[in-house]
């Protein structure tokens, strides 16, 4: 994923400031998938634009500008978003990683491991539950749905995480070694 199309998502979404994006980037976004901070946001709206796949749509005070996505945008979002994730070669997953070694711990340690990632992610689940509970009944598409696919998917992959890592103590509390 790349910056560019993060920024033509949210504008896809509803047009907004440099200073807008930045927030929305310190808030979900940041947190859940991907960060970015304003150094890097102001210039990639510029490059964005010189473009053509965004649009200045409205100057306010102190240079603030408020960027729209284009026909081109849309169909430069359209065509990333369904095409399947690109594998470099390289992948760099230290959570997965980590599930890979953990056979190099002995198996109490392994179990104070497994514990926490239940712990954590019981938490993450039940703070994603609190998020869908707010937007309850409401759309999935536009400003008002902004996210909420996200946060049901979070919290899917939460449970899911978590589950696994119960059933993980389990097998190490059965094996006999």
């Amino acid at each position: 994923m790349s910056l560019s199309h993060a920024l033509l998502g949210l504008l896809a979404v509803e047009p907004a400031s440099g200073y807008a994006l930045t927030k929305s980037f310190e808030a979900s976004l940041g947190r859940w998938a991907w960060h970015a901070g304003h150094t890097s946001i102001y210039p990639e709206l510029n490059r964005l634009a010189e473009r053509g796949l965004v649009e200045v749509t409205a100057e306010g005070a102190r240079g603030s500008r408020t960027y729209a996505v284009t026909a081109a945008g849309r169909e430069e979002l359209r065509s990333w978003l369904l095409r399947p994730p690109q594998q470099s070669g390289k992948v760099r997953n230290e959570e997965v990683l980590r599930m890979f070694l953990l056979s190099a711990l002995e198996p109490g340690d392994a179990r104070v491991v497994l514990a926490h990632i239940a712990e954590n992610t019981a938490a993450g689940a039940a703070e994603l539950r609190e998020v869908r509970a707010a937007h309850a009944g409401g759309s999935f598409a536009g400003p008002e749905g902004f996210g909420q696919l996200a946060a049901e998917f979070g919290l899917r992959q939460y449970q899911a995480v978590h589950e696994w890592a119960l059933w993980a103590i389990e097998q190490l509390d059965a094996d006999p070694a």
